[in-house]
């Protein structure tokens, strides 16, 4: 029997968890000042959301989705990416119909792809994201951005590179998709058989492999920015204007399409380029999304968002030599001495955890000094002692870890000695 956890996927032991929670409340806080609220969306989808939103022609549907048909034979899929979810929500929920807008929405999910595990990538990843719907303006563009980019400073990331790109609108991608055609057609028996494929379907997705990335057509590939037509190069000189207003530093990479069929004007990335962080850079991805609302049966909709990686993150946070102030300590330790009683130290103890008092207790019968090396090792900073003798007055010994300074204390007076304490 296999007892290991299956491939692709990690245990997040307490030690870790602790970075992780810190992250995400910083997170929630930010998301909070910038007024986005938080939506939670099933675990798995209908299959056929996903072919829809995020393309037939994409390596995650192809490749990577885990699809099972349940009991009453519907094709479901495990979520592989957050937008097609989030949009799915607001469509069946008519939230379009909400006089506030746009909706300006935030979740941290689990996702699964079946990709070839590498660090920062896994088969169960674990991604905060961020879905504005009902506003097409740039400066929505250049928020979603800078909340991205708060949220990386705030926790100390320096070493950041924001790549930006416009893919133009329906007009403007049409005529490129033709312009790319017809460049790489006299090279495609030299392109990998995915690239030979997408040339037909979506020849914008071609700039986007990895195996042909060092292809000699690629360096001379038409560029998209030669084919914007007026209203999309006014809209990314906006962006790009408000980037430089806000202190934004940003460079224009014609090739970034992204990897996900539903993108369209704005595109961008934001990496990592701390030495060591290893040969994939990037930390979060998104863009404009404009027709996705409506390929799922709601009305115009514009929308734009991004997607973070919470392990690329940490994994940043390390290679910056970043230590989260993450407070380990406890509290209160409660030391017992001879034969008091269970019930009393029973009671004692969730009398101080219902007024808000942090305290655990030794469960396992050791001897004193082995119960002040477990308090020393839990970094509490009070430990209060209870031995027969204390119980008989009722009175109860406090320690204060760090200077050695003891006082008796009142049982009856014991909550509020805390609480002024703590």
């Amino acid at each position: 029997m296999n007892i290991g956890a299956p491939r692709g996927t990690v245990d997040l032991l307490p030690e870790d968890t602790r970075k992780w929670q810190y992250v995400e409340e910083k997170i929630k806080s930010i998301c909070e000042a910038y007024h986005y609220e938080e939506i939670r969306t099933p675990m798995f989808e209908h299959t056929e959301i996903f072919q829809r939103s995020v393309g037939d022609t994409t390596d995650i549907v192809q490749k990577e989705m885990y699809t099972f048909n349940d009991r009453g034979g519907r094709s479901l899929t495990l979520r592989p990416e957050g937008t097609a979810s989030v949009a799915r929500a607001y469509v069946q929920n008519k939230l379009y119909g909400d006089p506030n807008q746009p909706h300006k929405l935030f979740y941290f999910m689990e996702l699964f792809r079946y990709e070839r595990p590498q660090q920062g990538r896994m088969r169960q990843l674990h991604q905060f994201g961020v879905e504005v719907l009902g506003a097409r303006n740039p400066a929505i563009d250049v928020e979603v951005i800078d909340l991205a980019m708060t949220i990386y400073r705030t926790l100390g990331l320096r070493s950041l590179r924001l790549v930006i790109n416009s893919l133009g609108d329906k007009e403007s991608r049409k005529a490129y998709r033709e312009a790319l055609i017809k460049h790489f057609t006299p090279h495609i028996d030299s392109l990998c058989k995915d690239c030979q494929l997408r040339l037909e379907q979506n020849p914008l997705r071609v700039l986007d492999c990895k195996k042909d990335a060092d292809h000699p057509a690629m360096k001379d590939a038409p560029s998209i920015l030669d084919f914007l037509n007026d209203q999309s190069r006014k809209y990314f000189e906006e962006v790009l204007e408000l980037l430089e207003e806000i202190g934004i530093d940003y460079d224009v990479d014609p090739n970034l399409v992204r990897g996900l069929d539903y993108y369209n004007h704005t595109a961008f990335e934001i990496m990592s380029e701390a030495e060591g962080f290893g040969a994939i850079t990037t930390l979060a991805g998104g863009g404009r999304y404009d027709g996705l609302i409506e390929e799922l049966g709601g009305p115009d909709t514009p929308g734009i968002g991004f997607g973070m990686g919470i392990e690329r993150l940490l994994l940043a946070l390390e290679a910056e030599n970043i230590d989260l102030p993450i407070d380990q300590s406890l509290d209160c330790y409660l030391v017992t001495m001879g034969d008091v009683p269970q019930k009393v130290i029973f009671k004692l103890v969730h009398e101080l955890r219902q007024n808000g008092i942090q305290i655990d207790r030794d469960y396992q019968g050791r001897k004193v000094k082995a119960q002040f090396k477990a308090a020393n090792r839990l970094h509490a900073k009070y430990v209060l002692v209870l031995g027969e003798e204390e119980l008989s007055k009722q009175v109860i010994n406090v320690k204060h870890m760090e200077t050695g300074n003891q006082k008796e204390v009142k049982l009856s007076e014991l909550v509020q000695t805390l609480k002024e304490k703590l």
